[in-house]
């Protein structure tokens, strides 16, 4: 018998005892499992789980004696199918307000756009507070249950902060990654580091963690700032460390050979890189020898052209991220079918082209469901995060299986990864309270949050509806120079079918 079969059965002796005074049971649903023995995915049809405040306490299959504990809630999920909620590590949320702006922008218009670089001028405090918190419930909505917030809008203490509290009263479970950046406001990395000091020190959240996202480490190894991260980040025990990595012609640096130079890649830290486009065989190596992850946003990649070339080599340290959800999709299934197809084709391409048929698929719909939950809580050193598994956290998502897309469904992870969409999303459940039963979100005057959202986003882009567009002409900031784009054409003729934007 393995551990996963005994916790099943012994979870029926050890809550007859238990307090049930907030347990949920959600009952008679196919769910997708996690067998910490054999560190696989596990089906169980027809089974349940009771949750006892923020954890799932036992997981029942059909033939396990169901104990349901006196006041608890049962709800039934005849049909349905029950997931661990999916796991974001890499996503900006305070640039919700730009959605549909940056339809066909690439990543050079990007840094001078919408990127934190320049974007400060147009936010109040106010206009990042509620941008922030918008952008997290759309997120929840879609089924993305913990989120590592790269936070690189601390341009002043003020607007720190509005991303910080926005995070906090979401009620969402965030690793709210402060980043350290000498803004042009004249707030640099000394000041900001008084302040993450600050807000760590009145911390009251059991949902938000605060930690650190650094992006100088190639720049600046030895360097007085760097320093002083470094010294943060070591003395408070920070449990999670986030950076950029996109290198190609790009060249933006913080690769793992440069984390590993000023000796932070090999700490107990966990470190999230995220793109790590043309990663090579040496970071690689890297990666896999000090346990460091990268978080793969595909649609991001390949809607901004900074591609993802190597990342299907080293899935075994990675995770998904969503990236800047105002350009393309706020969901991490849509990302995890999005890159399962493309590693597909990549891999297929380089046997078609020595004039093979594939005998096989080369990335199976369980590979791309762990990267989306298990893998994302491992890369935030969380083992009891993106999985169902007694003792986990209570962060679920519940599916309608009888959904229009999903109906006749017999593999419930390729009925999630291949079929469903947010739309057939049910409830969504964080540290064992709902933010999203019967399809809506259970929020406290949504209506009144949108409302405020519409007004600053209608003020901010309006100035970038009036706002040229950065030249794209000459040489990017790295020195690299831009080159030709085939623009393809869905009409006959020369150039008749790309169109406007119609913001």
């Amino acid at each position: 018998m393995n551990l996963f079969s005994f916790l099943l059965k012994a979870s029926t002796v050890f809550h007859r005892a238990s307090p049930a005074a907030a347990a949920k049971v959600l009952s008679g649903g196919t769910i997708i499992a996690f067998d910490q023995d054999a560190e696989s995915l596990q089906v169980i049809r027809h089974g349940s789980l009771l949750i006892d405040k923020d954890r799932i306490t036992s997981v029942f299959d059909a033939s396990s004696p169901i104990v349901v504990p006196p006041g608890a809630e049962v709800i039934d999920c005849t049909n349905k199918i029950i997931t661990p909620g999916f796991i974001d590590t890499h996503r900006h949320g305070w640039q919700t307000v730009f959605k549909t702006m940056g339809s066909n922008t690439t990543l050079a218009e990007y840094a001078g756009r919408y990127s934190a670089m320049v974007a400060e001028p147009l936010f109040t405090p106010d206009d990042l507070y509620i941008s922030q918190i918008t952008g997290i419930y759309e997120a929840v909505a879609a089924g993305v249950t913990t989120i590592l917030d790269h936070a690189h809008h601390t341009w002043s203490r003020e607007h720190s902060a509005a991303g910080f509290n926005a995070s906090v009263d979401s009620g969402s479970r965030i690793f709210f990654a402060y980043t350290f950046q000498n803004a042009s406001t004249g707030f640099g990395i000394q000041d900001q580091i008084i302040q993450w000091r600050e807000l760590a020190a009145k911390i009251s959240s059991n949902l938000t963690e605060l930690v650190v996202g650094y992006d100088d480490w190639t720049a600046n190894p030895d360097g007085a700032d760097t320093l002083a991260v470094l010294d943060l980040i070591y003395k408070n025990n920070v449990s999670v460390l986030t950076t950029h990595h996109v290198e190609g012609p790009w060249m933006f640096g913080n690769s793992p050979e440069d984390l590993h130079r000023v000796g932070i890649l090999n700490s107990s830290i966990p470190i999230v890189i995220s793109h790590a486009s043309f990663l090579d065989a040496r970071g690689a190596a890297l990666l896999r020898s000090t346990n460091k992850h990268i978080s793969i946003t595909p649609e991001s990649e390949m809607h901004y052209g900074h591609l993802h070339p190597t990342s299907h080599l080293i899935l075994d340290q990675a995770s998904l991220g969503v990236d800047t959800h105002f350009t393309f999709s706020t969901d991490i299934l849509t990302q995890a079918r999005l890159y399962l197809q493309s590693v597909r084709y990549r891999v297929y391409e380089n046997t078609i082209d020595r004039w093979q048929l594939p005998a096989q698929s080369p990335m199976s719909v369980n590979q791309a469901f762990l990267l989306a939950t298990r893998n994302g809580g491992l890369a935030l050193g969380r083992e009891d995060l993106g999985i169902i598994a007694p003792g986990a956290k209570a962060d679920i998502v519940v599916w309608d299986g009888r959904s229009p897309a999903m109906l006749g469904w017999a593999d419930p992870v390729a009925a999630i990864i291949l079929h469903a969409s947010v739309g057939d999303i049910k409830h969504v459940l964080v540290d064992g309270e709902f933010k999203k039963r019967d399809g809506e979100l259970t929020i406290d005057n949504y209506a009144e949050l949108q409302d405020r959202f519409l007004a600053s986003a209608e003020r901010i882009q309006r100035i970038l509806r009036e706002t040229p567009l950065p030249s794209q002409e000459g040489s990017f900031l790295t020195g690299t120079p831009y080159g030709y784009v085939l623009q393809v054409d869905a009409r006959r003729g020369d150039g008749t079918g790309y169109g406007p934007n119609f913001v």
